[in-house]
């Protein structure tokens, strides 16, 4: 599922009004039926029902105008709270507002106060107040009508995304509308699958208004990993499969203290799927990561009595991934400044498939052009914000305030495809495309999840994937895994090796939904 900004969104109006002949009037006839049509389904025949449409001046507002004639038409009633002068409302949404049975519209541009009681009586409350072309904090009478919304204690249904949700980044703009359902329209917003705005849409609707495949399909977006979309990136192995077609991952990683995040990173890389994972571990380790890991390989790297990778074994290291598809690097191997040397020295010298991950970010941090030396070299960075803060020199706020935008940045800048991992996490690749991964639960913000994400993926990259559905795939089969444990286990509690071992689970579930999603194609 593709998923576009408000603007975007805006110009594909325009082109399809203007390159392709679909009247706007139609455009917006469309968008109400719709919103109609789910609302009918969710809250039943409109026998002694009542939806209350809260309309803006703007074609948000013109939206509820056809929902409400077309709920009307149902048997519904329909009356439509305006946040406006009649004469305000200008283009289609003014034609769709002289539509209407006057009777049933209350203009009423100091505000909501008196219809209390009104929308505390509805069956449902229509929010079309703002649209997705908000971009600045609301205030004055519409953000009162949000609040009077919100304390109704009845079910909302938003036009295109909660009033007060920025449809480019889903921020709030100081306050927002909380919905039930959420009918967007063509293609989804951005608003409506970036937190928090994700979180006030409710169940999500994308309605089908008849835009030009044409237009869909060069409107500038980023990918929704949904099932649907893992499902059909993921290959199911051959009948004729063995150990070697499925990829030898080295994992370097661990030092005194986080043996743990070595062994996390290796185990995932095993249950994402690799035939083989070989770790690379300090020599004082290796005889508690032989325990730690039953299936994986270790190969002692150092001095017997180092808990720590010291620049001195750089040439052992770049042997053993001479002889692996893919090289993971980074989870809990420390901060020690012959351990950072080691980093930079590997950077330039590897010419396998890096996934860089953890106290490797930190020390690629410090000196970040170190990347350009991998050109042409498949490189894959999964920080969290305050890992991506470092490695581009800002704060924390900074990244969180456009993690699309720095994302894509500093994958275009240094030709790397980069996980800026969180709620919603974001995926970006050299070329600048993007991609939100929609698996995933509360239940993750807990230590060592990232290591488990590291092996998924190099197990992916390890089994052939391109790049960039290595890390659609690692990301969303991380998240899916975590989905699977909440039932059981609810968020709180659950640790990385509960999402380590529902692994093949997940893999199992896409499996079979790529099956089925094929057998549908098929007309079986």
């Amino acid at each position: 599922m593709k998923v576009v900004s408000g603007q975007v969104m805006q110009l594909m109006d325009r082109r399809a009004i203007g390159e392709f002949g679909v009247p706007g009037l139609e455009l917006m006839e469309r968008a109400g039926r719709g919103c109609a049509d789910v609302i009918e389904e969710a809250f039943g025949e409109g026998e002694a029902r009542r939806a209350v449409i809260v309309a803006g001046k703007g074609n948000n507002g013109g939206d509820g105008f056809v929902i409400s004639r077309l709920l009307a038409e149902c048997g519904w009633e329909a009356p439509v709270l305006l946040l406006a002068a009649s004469e305000a409302v200008a283009g289609d949404a003014a034609a769709n507002l002289a539509r209407l049975d006057r009777a049933t519209v209350q203009s009423m541009p100091q505000g909501l106060a008196g219809a209390e009681e009104l929308l505390k009586d509805a069956t449902v409350i229509v929010d079309a107040l703002l649209g997705t072309g908000m971009n600045s904090e609301v205030t004055g009478v519409y953000a009162e009508a949000i609040e009077m919304i919100n304390a109704a204690g009845v079910p909302v249904v938003s036009v295109d995304i909660p009033s007060g949700v920025d449809a480019a980044t889903g921020k709030v703009l100081g306050r927002a509308v909380r919905a039930d359902i959420t009918v967007t329209f063509a293609l989804a917003k951005l608003g409506n699958v970036l937190y928090p705005g994700a979180d006030l849409c409710g169940r999500l609707v994308v309605a089908d208004i008849g835009m030009p495949d044409k237009v869909v399909a060069e409107a500038e977006g980023a990918q929704y990993v949904d099932l649907a979309c893992a499902a059909d990136l993921f290959r199911p192995r051959s009948v004729t499969a063995h150990k070697g077609s499925g990829g030898h991952c080295l994992i370097v990683a661990g030092s005194t203290g986080k043996t743990g995040a070595a062994a996390m990173a290796a185990n995932s890389a095993q249950r994402a799927g690799a035939g083989l994972v070989t770790l690379a571990v300090p020599a004082a380790l290796n005889p508690m990561l032989e325990q730690k890991t039953t299936e994986a390989m270790t190969i002692p790297v150092g001095p017997e009595q180092t808990g720590y990778l010291r620049a001195g074994s750089l040439a052992e290291v770049l042997a053993a991934a001479a002889i692996r598809d893919v090289v993971a690097l980074g989870p809990g191997i420390g901060t020690a400044p012959s351990t950072i040397y080691l980093v930079h020295s590997l950077l330039p010298a590897l010419d396998k498939p890096l996934v860089l991950d953890a106290d490797g970010l930190n020390a690629v941090a410090l000196q970040p052009e170190l990347l350009l030396a991998r050109k042409d070299r498949i490189t894959v960075l999964t920080p969290h914000p305050g890992e991506m803060a470092r490695l581009v020199g800002c704060s924390v706020p900074e990244v969180e305030a456009d993690r699309i935008g720095c994302a894509r940045a500093f994958a275009v800048k240094y030709g790397v495809h980069l996980i800026l991992k969180g709620a919603r996490s974001i995926i970006a690749a050299p070329d600048g495309s993007i991609a939100i991964n929609g698996s995933g639960n509360p239940g993750m913000a807990t230590g060592g999840m990232g290591d488990v994400l590291t092996g998924v993926v190099a197990a992916f990259l390890g089994q052939g994937y391109h790049p960039f559905a290595a890390c659609q795939l690692g990301a969303f089969v991380h998240g899916h895994a975590a989905d699977f444990l909440v039932e059981a286990m609810g968020t709180q509690g659950m640790s990385a090796t509960d999402v380590q071992e529902m692994l093949p689970v997940a893999l199992a579930n896409l499996a079979a939904s790529r099956t089925t999603a094929t057998n549908h194609q098929q007309g079986e």
